[in-house]
């Protein structure tokens, strides 16, 4: 029987080496065959999977739900714009210094609202992000209020990026790199730290967590991780406004970690390229129908993006808490054990 378990885990690391490879080989190449508009859609994934992928820390790994994204998504747009513009900050300074102060507001909002839990934590984080974005309308000089701010061209020791092709390499590096850690926080003990804590605060406790101190360190971690994708969001976009930052975008990120699958990363990968791409397909398909399908889909694309949104989080609830990454673990382990099986029989 052990001897069993041990092939399918070997045959499941093996297998996730392959795509591994095979996805990384296929997004190096990704902008050599698809076109200028799919290219911004894989972008814009990229971006998605930097927040996401500290979003599902907090409230996947350490069981704690944010409704505050697009509060933060919006911090590190904003510091962004406003290091570079204002006080002449290099861009690739300028964008961690973004993550970092969204991850010291993080850490101010954290202290007081870590002693909530569940339903008060959530409305606790949404009410910040409500309030952000009052903040940001009466900001004056410092953020141009409901006018908006433009932000300059990313551009690297000298060399531009202000191109969607070139932009799309610096947001793959960005978000590899940020997979690679988070995988790794995920394996420390740390990321098992947080595990027992989600699943048993009081044993964990008695074990010697410190919960309290684990749960903001995590919040501190996420704020950063959604305060760079903001910034990066903000090269994407190229022209920030308080209507960018939508308190709907929270619900969206909210979404896609539930259908990915909550306290791994890679259910924050999984869950933001299938929603985006339904989003897409549902668009394409609707356009592309006359009359009454193809007027709603002009006058209320919000909506049904929305309505897209809402669905995945009912019927990923009701029908698959684990999401898709809980689909894809029992189909690797029935390919591995049925391998296994075989060759035990040769």
């Amino acid at each position: 029987m052990t001897d069993q378990t041990s092939g399918v885990a070997k045959g499941r690391s093996h297998l996730l080496v392959i795509i591994t490879l095979a996805a990384l080989v296929a997004l190096a190449a990704l902008p050599w065959l698809v076109n200028s508009y799919l290219l911004l859609m894989a972008t814009s994934v990229l971006i998605w999977i930097v927040g996401l992928l500290g979003l599902n820390l907090i409230s996947g790994n350490a069981g704690l739900i944010s409704l505050g994204y697009s509060g933060f998504l919006a911090v590190g747009a904003y510091a962004n714009a406003i290091l570079q513009i204002d006080l002449g900050l290099p861009a690739i300074l300028a964008i961690p210094a973004a993550g970092v102060v969204a991850a010291i507001l993080g850490l101010l909002i954290g202290i007081p609202s870590l002693r909530l839990t569940g339903l008060y934590l959530a409305i606790t984080t949404l009410a910040f992000a409500v309030i952000l974005n009052s903040l940001i309308v009466e900001g004056g000089d410092l953020t141009r209020g409901s006018e908006g701010i433009g932000v300059p061209d990313l551009s690297i020791a000298g060399i531009s990026f202000n191109s969607s092709f070139r932009f799309y390499y610096v947001c793959l590096v960005v978000a590899a790199f940020f997979v690679f850690v988070t995988r790794n926080l995920e394996r420390s003990w740390f990321g098992r730290s947080l595990m027992a804590l989600r699943e048993y605060e009081t044993a964990a406790v008695v074990s010697g967590i410190a919960a309290t101190r684990l749960k903001l360190t995590t919040f501190v971690i996420s704020s950063f991780y959604i305060g760079v994708s903001g910034a990066l969001f903000a090269h994407f976009i190229r022209y920030l406004n308080v209507d960018n930052f939508s308190t709907h975008i929270g619900i969206e990120a909210l979404a896609m970690i539930i259908a990915g699958g909550l306290g791994s990363f890679m259910g924050s990968i999984l869950g933001v390229v299938f929603l985006t791409g339904l989003s897409e397909v549902l668009r394409t398909f609707i356009s592309a129908s006359d009359g009454f399908l193809a007027g709603i889909m002009s006058t209320g694309a919000v909506e049904i993006r929305g309505l897209i949104y809402g669905l995945g989080i009912i019927l990923f609830l009701r029908w698959e808490p684990s999401g898709l990454l809980g689909l894809w673990r029992r189909a690797t382990s029935r390919l591995s054990s049925g391998r296994s099986s075989s060759e035990g029989a040769t």
